[in-house]
């Protein structure tokens, strides 16, 4: 089986701070973070969500 490309991550809501969401993403194509738009179910607004560790 081939060696994986790519790794799983955490979204953090950049208003609460609570890590609401984990999806994947490719580290060879997409070097820096990630930053997306996404609910937050805590705030109960759409907010930018940030990569963590």
């Amino acid at each position: 089986m081939a060696a994986t490309v790519r790794e799983i991550i955490q979204l953090q809501c950049g208003e609460c701070k609570r890590r609401n969401y984990s999806t994947t993403k490719n580290k060879k194509k997409t070097t820096e973070r990630l930053e997306l738009k996404k609910f937050c179910r805590f705030c109960r607004h759409h907010t930018l969500h940030k990569e963590v560790k």
